[in-house]
């Protein structure tokens, strides 16, 4: 790719970083104008942490992205609407959500048996290490507050040291907020004012949406090559810190987790990785995907938008630190990934049964009877 490609690429990343911050503006001024009543109906079921986390699954399994779900549920935190309380156990179940991506990555392979265990196994390592992580912390949270207790500490650190982040006068604040009160006027002087939520709820969803699906886009364009370059390079090495960083970066870089994680499938299925070498760039995939709720954040009104994304980074970094240490535990999601991928080469079904059951039947009947 040329320099002057690459600098377009990048340009266009930068203008759709923009609209992903008025998105998530427009989508938290929309939802405000609804009014309480028609808020708590929404959002009532969500109070019971066990369906809070049962919505956060089946919302990023929908849009197939954890980065959408993350930003609309900061959006939501910001605009007052749902307190961060009820928002961490559904950031932790688009946590569980997005590792479909990688299960669905997997089937490509099913025809080859010997590919085909490897490849589920590198994916659904992913799967069992977020599971074993909710289950350890969400208990924690609820009990404790944990997680919401370091969150909050993180963000009264830094919601000083940055004050855009809450600041009502900030420049970023005032750029991101001025297409939405345009479009606010503009409804207004058609004689629209009453749709202006339903308008604005809509438009925030779709910016949010197209936005991801651009920055991901280009930046993919930009970084082609240069993952499985930096992947081979770095995991030649070997597994360690150095492999979780790089799943850091390469996930900040194309703003997807599921691009860094789907990349690691063939790989393993190929033999290039090995599941245990591959394991700490998808911990690093994790922690890198957390970004774009604290770049939501930024256009949020509310500070407990940035308690929320903080959340989902002390979420991610726990998890890390209970299970990678220590190699005992650090064993616990591979052989789980390992035993799962040998029972579906046997029978091929368990994965229809496995990816529905998760990701689909299991929250749907939570949501139900809650």
């Amino acid at each position: 790719m040329s320099w002057a490609e690459t600098a377009t690429r990048l340009g266009l990343a930068i203008f759709f970083l923009y609209l992903f911050l008025v998105g998530v503006k427009a989508l938290e001024t929309g939802i405000s104008s609804f009014g309480s009543d028609a808020i708590d109906q929404i959002f009532g079921s969500v109070a019971n942490p066990i369906a809070g986390l049962a919505a956060g699954i089946l919302a990023t399994v929908l849009v197939q992205s954890s980065s959408v779900s993350t930003a609309t549920i900061v959006g939501l935190v910001g605009a007052g609407v749902l307190p961060y309380e009820y928002a961490i156990p559904m950031v932790m179940g688009a946590n569980i959500g997005t590792t479909v991506t990688n299960t669905l990555a997997s089937l490509g392979h099913v025809r080859q048996n010997l590919y085909f265990e490897r490849a589920l196994a590198a994916a659904t390592m992913h799967d069992y290490f977020n599971v074993l992580t909710v289950a350890v912390l969400l208990p924690l949270e609820v009990a404790f507050g944990l997680v919401s207790r370091i969150a909050i500490f993180l963000a009264d650190i830094f919601g000083e040291l940055l004050p855009e982040v809450d600041a009502g006068g900030s420049p970023i604040k005032g750029a991101v907020a001025a297409p939405v009160g345009w479009v606010e006027d503009a409804l207004l002087s058609w004689g629209w004012g009453t749709a202006t939520g339903a308008v604005l709820l809509g438009l925030g969803f779709v910016l949010i949406f197209l936005s991801l699906w651009m920055i991901t886009r280009n930046m993919k364009a930009v970084m082609s090559g240069r993952i499985e370059n930096a992947i081979n390079g770095i995991l030649g090495k070997g597994a360690g810190i150095g492999a979780l960083m790089a799943g850091v970066l390469m996930t900040v870089a194309v703003q997807s987790s599921s691009i860094t994680t789907s990349i690691l499938v063939p790989l393993v299925a190929a033999g290039v990785l090995s599941l245990r070498n591959a394991f700490p760039v998808t911990l690093g995939a994790n922690v890198g995907t957390t970004v774009t709720a604290l770049l939501a954040s930024v256009a949020a009104d509310s500070p407990d938008a940035l308690v929320v994304a903080f959340a989902h980074l002390v979420f991610n970094l726990l998890g890390i630190a209970i299970f990678y240490p220590w190699p005992p535990l650090r064993r616990v999601p591979l052989r789980l990934a390992a035993l799962t991928a040998s029972a579906a080469v046997r029978r091929k079904s368990l994965v229809g049964a496995y990816v529905v059951g998760l990701f689909i039947v299991v929250p749907v009947a939570v949501l139900l009877i809650a």
